[in-house]
């Protein structure tokens, strides 16, 4: 291998050795696969302009092209011409990727789960820092500040991370620059002779390391030791950085107050419902009857930008010991206390607390902050649910419809909040809500004709395979597909309540769960649900339930509901321990009208989907990104092989020029003896005879001939071989209007072309490839844009590439032809025998 492709394929090492940092952020890890692959291409690309050669800017601008094409054949084919080339849609849906994953960056709870838009961010990352690292250390060759992009990886890994094995990830990410920084060397010093390859330790051995390279490893293993160790040691502390938190508040504060700048809801809740096999993450026992209605709440989203909910950055303070009174919540409302035992699974950590609304006051132990908008609690200093028993006194408040319908319009200060909405939503949405809440009298009759529309009358499905959506038009797709799960129902009635007035927020948390023998009940990942709820003065923040087949459908939004009756309990899910039935779910075949009127007997689907599989398998990526490199090197054949020929021609002359000139024929000049100075093997034989100097002249010098007659060819001067070199250099001059400084380099190479053709002893002159590159500008120069882009990208002398391919079949065919006429011909007799009479 040599030293280059050793070099280039230490630089890919290196960079997938620092990405691998970011494997306990996202899970699970088969994003590193895909990286490595499309790294591998992205490399491979650089090797082959590299080998061409390209020019370094030429390099660079071919490895960024594929790499965009090899993420929008991930991320955005469907957006794209012929599902490579991006246009206008493909990075409109680029930058929607991002904005989610950023989102999604900030919502989740580390390890986060991989979807589309965390899954770009991680793999572009990667392959933007790949980039840089090849350019710096294969293409620029200078693999020292190839660490800075290195370093930039980790430590946004590493800012991140709170595990205990961060160490691992260093060890591994420095392990990878050492190799990058050795291998330059040894390439840097392979270059200088066989003084430095090294000489047998004992006779008969391989050689061994030479001293600069032991050196070298002994210099970075030392400093890999002493980044690892000066860590642990009792050394003074600087306060403040740039991956420190942020003060007060969650995160590495000191607890004292702040601000929550960082979400961590829930995990996908659309991943959650499409597990394999559903497991339980929460067992709580309550005293209340009405266990329909007991829905275990995270957090609210009540900021909403157009393209998502999320949580609005809220002041959190110490837990009280007796929660205030929810917003809005009124004397004669009916209102029962409740207690609630939760237990949370070992292995269901994040930061928020599921708890029922509105809570009263809660026993936990352990740091954790009130949020006093929301009434949530989220943990602080890593603190999360796992392994979490509490206890929760809620209250379970029961409003009429009556109550709801004469409710008085909400101060300004919260209509002022919760009713915003962005020029970015689309007009349909207002003018949908508008039609279907037509002919209602208030806000209490819009709210439940939006709730009917999406459970019973819009004939909507239930769909958990749909894509979550992002951008502006997410909400106005959902409502023209009519498909989707309780994202999309609870986004889509949130919004649309805030363009008719009402206040209007979604909540994340979890459904009802399956009761068990022993009186407990189970809440499994399937139960993972989002909700809108709406502000009514008098009653406060008012649960809905717009997604059919899930849940269970509010007592004060049925005909002729006083509030008093409570409705059979729904079985909102099987058990995570219970045995799978074949047959089906009585959710998932019971329709929307009888779900409204509660005569389903399981409200949540029982449906047992398999999880996404992440997108396009690698195989189907390797074909096509096969396909797409086939169908961008074809048009640019012709313009890579004529750079190729071009480079070698005039590099052969170079060469042929260095080391004859000053030189008798048949002898370089630097010595008589025929070895190198430093040599230590058996020597090179430098002496070759005359004849096979001359030739070698002659052929060297030809090839710049040719290269100077095809240049004139690429800018539009044909070739006349019928023509004299010293005619045709005229005829190069007179028509290219070339001044007497460059119709000298033309006529210079002419006469050494006649030189190695009729001297008796050809020999090849000095400087010629430089005639050739003053001719090449001259012409340059003197046409217009149009065939200095031809002259480049569709080369006329390109099609001496289909001559050459040409006369190689037709010498092919002949070799062949000669050999088989020898294998069949018949011999006449053996030597020395008369044929008989």
């Amino acid at each position: 291998m040599s030293g280059r492709a050793r070099l280039t394929l230490c630089s890919a090492a290196a960079t997938l050795m620092a990405s691998c940092a970011l494997l306990p952020l996202v899970t699970p890890a088969t994003w590193l696969l895909q990286a490595a692959f499309l790294l591998a291409v992205q490399s491979g690309v650089g090797a082959a302009t590299r080998r061409v050669p390209l020019a370094r800017p030429l390099t660079v601008a071919a490895q960024t092209l594929v790499t965009l094409m090899l993420l929008t054949l991930l991320f955005a084919r469907q957006y794209a011409l012929a599902g490579l080339v991006p246009g206008p849609e493909a990075f409109r849906h680029f930058g929607d990727l991002l904005q989610a994953g950023t989102d999604d960056v900030g919502r989740y709870a580390i390890p986060a789960p991989l979807s589309d838009g965390i899954r770009l961010m991680v793999i572009g990352g990667v392959l933007v820092i790949g980039l840089a690292v090849d350019t710096l250390a294969v293409t620029y060759r200078n693999a020292a500040p190839a660490g800075l992009p290195l370093l930039a990886l980790y430590s946004v890994a590493a800012g991140l991370s709170d595990g205990v094995t961060d160490w691992l990830w260093f060890l591994v990410a420095a392990a990878g620059y050492l190799m990058l920084l050795l291998a330059e060397g040894r390439e840097r010093l392979s270059q200088w002779g066989r003084v430095f390859g090294g000489t047998p330790r004992a006779p008969g051995g391989a050689p061994g390391p030479v001293a600069p390279v032991r050196t070298g490893r002994r210099i970075g293993m030392a400093a890999l030791g002493v980044a690892l160790v000066v860590p642990l040691l009792p050394l003074p502390a600087v306060q403040g950085g740039l991956l420190d938190g942020a003060g007060t508040g969650v995160g590495a504060g000191n607890g004292s107050g702040g601000t929550i700048s960082a979400v961590n809801p829930l995990v996908s809740l659309r991943d959650s419902l499409n597990v394999d096999e559903d497991r339980t993450v929460l067992t709580l026992r309550t005293t209340t009857s009405n266990i329909s209605d007991l829905y275990l709440r995270i957090v609210s989203l009540d900021d909403f930008d157009g393209t998502t909910w999320k949580p609005a950055k809220r002041h959190i303070i110490a837990v009280p010991d007796e929660f205030p009174t929810p917003t809005g919540l009124g004397q004669d409302v009916k209102r029962t206390e409740v207690t609630t035992r939760i237990a949370a699974a070992a292995s269901y950590g994040q930061d928020w607390l599921p708890m029922p609304y509105p809570p009263s006051s809660v026993q936990i132990k352990g740091n954790w902050r009130y949020e006093p908008v929301g009434m949530t609690l989220v943990g602080d200093h890593g603190q999360k649910t796992s392994g979490k028993t509490y206890q929760v006194t809620s209250l379970d408040v029961q409003p009429t419809a009556e109550q709801l319908a004469s409710a008085p319009e909400a101060p300004g200060s919260v209509k002022s909040t919760y009713t915003k909405v962005p020029d970015s939503l689309p007009a349909v949405v207002a003018q949908q809500a508008r039609a279907i809440t037509q002919g209602a009298a208030g806000d209490y009759e819009k709210a439940v004709a939006l709730q009917d529309y999406f459970a019973v009358t819009g004939g909507f499905e239930y769909d958990t395979e749909v894509e979550v959506g992002n951008g502006p038009t997410a909400i106005a797709r959902f409502l023209k597909d009519k498909q989707g799960f309780c994202v999309h129902f609870s986004f889509a009635m949130a919004a649309m309540a805030r363009t008719l007035g009402i206040p209007a927020r979604v909540a994340v948390g979890f459904a009802p769960g399956s009761p068990q023998a022993d009186g407990s009940l189970s809440v499994g990942l399937k139960d993972a649900h989002a909700w809108p709820e709406l502000y009514f003065e008098g009653v406060g923040w008012t649960r809905f339930e717009p997604t059919p087949t899930r849940g269970s459908t509010p007592t004060y939004t049925l005909p002729d509901s006083s509030g008093e009756a409570v409705p059979d309990l729904p079985q909102a899910s099987r058990s995570a321990d219970a045995v799978p039935s074949t047959e089906p779910s009585a959710s998932t075949s019971c329709s929307a009208q009888d779900k409204k009127l509660e005569g389903c007997a399981a409200a949540l689907p029982l449906d047992p989907t398999e999880q996404d599989g992440g997108g396009t398998p690698w195989y189907g990526i390797a074909g096509w990104t096969l396909l797409g490199a086939a169908a961008l090197a074809l048009p640019l054949l012709p313009m890579l092989w004529r750079l190729r020929r071009r480079a070698v021609r005039l590099a052969s002359a170079q060469h042929s020029a260095a080391s004859a000139a000053g030189a008798p024929p048949g002898r370089r000049k630097d010595g008589g003896d025929g070895r190198q100075p430093g040599d230590t093997g058996p020597g090179v034989l430098l002496d070759v005879p005359p004849q096979e100097a001359g030739e070698a002249a002659a052929e060297h010098v030809l090839a710049v001939w040719r290269e100077l007659t095809d240049t004139a060819w690429d800018y539009g001067i044909e070739p006349d071989d019928a023509l004299t070199p010293r005619r045709a250099a005229a005829r190069i001059v007179r028509i290219g209007e070339l001044d007497e400084t460059v119709g000298r380099s033309v006529h210079r190479v002419a006469g050494a072309v006649e030189q190695v053709l009729f001297a008796p002893e050809p020999r090849a002159e000095a400087g010629l490839a430089d005639e050739v590159r003053k001719v090449r500008g001259a012409l340059r120069e003197r046409v217009g844009w149009t065939t200095r882009v031809r002259a480049v990208v569709a080369p006329r002398s390109a099609i001496r590439a289909i001559w050459d391919l040409n006369d190689r079949w037709t010498a092919l065919k002949a070799s062949w032809s000669a050999r088989l006429a020898t294998l069949v011909r018949r011999p006449s007799g053996r030597q020395g025998e008369q044929p008989s009479a």
